[in-house]
């Protein structure tokens, strides 16, 4: 299992700073690197840029407008997760929005590269090249309001996918896992939720588990980003026997999962195989 969360803006011993923020909408990454970079600082951002792909999301965009790299040291990182998100199934695109006139942008474009990275002045222009990418058959979308019988609609939409995808070895743990993210999401935000049911293929090669499988996201308008809440030996453990035990089956449930920060509040992802 894994667990992660990434969001807010945050120095490092370098003064690199570097952030994941998620959209609601197409679920798409946006990984701001910002300061002055060398190739000391890729151990920084190497591991970063790893767990965005391990959530499999629909796309990274890479905002690199004010990263300072002259000598565009950071492209070959760059270029190795384009190939890996390619290698994916379904493939993760990967765009960087930086002016065109510098050095990395033109290391990222070179046609001579064995792969090369869409990039885009303009983030608008790079959310909307990468909005969409996901073929709508293996993708299914919808909203619910926060109310007692949201996890009842939600369990119905699991084995929808789940037959339709034939997929039946994966339909109650995607059950149990939605329920249990719809009745946190309806419990501490009591906002709208969106939620995103999508069909993965097989892992790349060298994963510990290459079946296909389902990524579940459930997205709400509270900022408030859960943890993991586990029992205590004193008088309290009562209490977090009852309150706190979703996320523990969700950790226990899903092969990865993780939180991220959206625009609009949170986004909880996790994936089964």
């Amino acid at each position: 299992m894994s667990y992660w969360a990434v969001g807010r803006p945050c120095a490092t011993e370098f003064d690199l700073l570097c952030s994941v923020v998620a959209d609601e909408t197409t679920a798409v990454l946006e990984l701001t690197v910002d300061g002055c970079w060398a190739r000391r600082r890729e151990r920084l951002t190497r591991p970063v840029l790893d767990t965005c792909l391990a959530g499999h999301p629909a796309g990274v965009l890479l905002d690199l407008r004010h990263l300072k790299d002259p000598a565009a040291c950071s492209g070959s990182l760059w270029l190795t997760a384009a190939s890996g998100g390619d290698r994916m199934r379904p493939p993760v695109p990967i765009a960087a929005c930086l002016p065109a006139a510098t050095s990395l942008a033109g290391k990222l474009t070179r046609r001579s590269a064995r792969r090369r990275m869409p990039v885009f002045a303009a983030l608008a222009d790079a959310r909307a090249a990468l909005a969409g990418r996901r073929p709508p058959t293996d993708q299914l979308h919808f909203g619910i309001s926060p109310t007692t019988l949201s996890a009842v609609s939600c369990r119905r939409a699991a084995d929808e996918a789940c037959r339709a995808w034939r997929l039946p070895q994966l339909r109650d743990r995607a059950r149990l896992l939605l329920s249990e993210l719809i009745a946190n999401a309806v419990e501490h935000a009591g906002t709208r939720i969106e939620v995103t049911i999508s069909r993965l293929g097989p892992a790349p090669r060298g994963t510990l588990c290459r079946s296909a499988g389902l990524r579940l996201v459930v997205c709400d308008e509270s900022p408030q980003i859960p943890t993991v809440r586990h029992l205590g030996t004193d008088g309290a453990e009562r209490e977090l026997l009852t309150r706190g035990l979703g996320l523990r089956i969700v950790d226990a449930a899903a092969d990865a999962w993780g939180v991220l920060p959206t625009r609009c509040g949170k986004m909880i992802w996790a994936i089964v195989r």
